[in-house]
Order: C-alpha cells, then structure tokens, then sequence
C-alpha cells in the first residue's frame, strides 16, 4: 500500500464527504492509439477485451496505472490555514461570500483560499483507499455508474462536470465527445488512523 495525493472540486469533495461519490475517472495519457484491431498504450498492445478488465498485480496495465487497488489517496482540496489556527475547507461553507470563519465565528471575506494542489498532506481531511482500477472508454458510462461518481443518474451533469474539468487547449482530445480512454478509479472512504503507509 502507498499514499498517494488526488485533487478534487468542491462539489466532488462535498460528495465524498456525503457518501455519494465511490468512483472517480481519470484521462489515461498518453491515450492508447489504434494500430489495426489493437490498443497501443506505451509500447505494449492490447485488445479492447484487455483494456477493458480491472487492474490487477502482474496484470500488463497495473504500472501504467495511476493508482492501484490497495492505494491510499489523501483528498486535496481547495483550503486555507484558519484565523486562530487549524485548517478550513470550501467544501464547508454555507455561506459563498465569507473566504474565511473566524474562531468566534465572524465571516471573513478578505482571505483567499488556497488552490487545492498546494494543499500539504497534513491538511488533508478525507482519505480513499483504492479498491478497483480498469480502462474504459468515457462514454461507456453506466446509470450506476454516474449516481457512483456523484451525480444522481444525471448525465448531463457528468458530461457538463467533465467537460469544466478539461482545458481549452486539450478540449480536442480530452472532452466528452472525443470519447476518450480514462482510467476508472473506484474507492470506499477510510479513516486517518487506516491511512498509514507501508511503503
């Protein structure tokens, strides 16, 4: 088992923290080009029946993987040191225009909050532990699948989120309607004191 760290939204995060998101899906890169009937992913050749199975120790997948079954992801999300001391979280706010809380609960609007890739381990509040890894192409998404990633059976929803996530410049390649391959990473929610690393 390792610790590893893995951004999500606000609106992800308060999912996870509701108990409504168990999956997650990640572009695969670089994606697998087509050679004939094969899947070529960095150097190596599968079939779609390949891609298409979990991933598991030994399997020709698993180090192309981002993450593994077993793993530990430690959630950043975006944050800021609290007035007082002590962290606080976007994903808690009620109220949209207060950046921060003080300890006496005065609503501070003048804090900016901290972009969730520069939040350090020690912040992290939400842990996951990998429990399955395949390869898919995006959209062979099922119903289950997106009440699984957070949405409630709403596609549109899905396809709107996943497209926000994707930048201009890889919109192309990376957006809902170029139907690209994505790892699907599926997770059940763990403890601190379960997150400790072994590796």
């Amino acid at each position: 088992m390792s610790l590893k760290p893995i951004l999500f939204d606000t609106e992800m995060v308060r999912a996870l923290l509701e108990g409504r998101k168990t999956v997650t899906r990640r572009v695969v890169k670089p994606q697998p080009v087509l050679d004939g009937h094969l899947w070529k992913l960095g150097g190596a050749a599968w079939s779609d029946s390949v891609l298409s199975v979990p991933v598991m120790l030994g399997h020709s997948l698993y180090n192309r993987a981002p993450y593994q079954p077993g793993d530990v992801l430690w959630v950043r999300e975006t944050w800021q040191v609290q007035r007082g001391g002590g962290y606080m979280y976007m994903a808690d706010m009620i109220w949209p225009f207060c950046t921060s809380i003080t300890p006496d609960w005065r609503c501070v609007p003048d804090i900016p909050w901290k972009p969730s890739n520069h939040m350090p381990r020690e912040a992290a509040r939400i842990f996951l532990q990998v429990t399955d890894v395949r390869c898919e192409r995006l959209q062979e998404i099922t119903s289950d699948q997106i009440d699984a990633e957070g949405f409630k059976g709403d596609l549109s929803w899905f396809q709107i989120d996943w497209d926000s996530a994707i930048k201009p410049i890889d919109f192309d390649r990376y957006g809902w309607e170029a139907n690209p391959w994505v790892w699907v990473i599926e997770f059940e929610r763990i403890g601190r004191e379960e997150a400790k690393p072994t590796k």
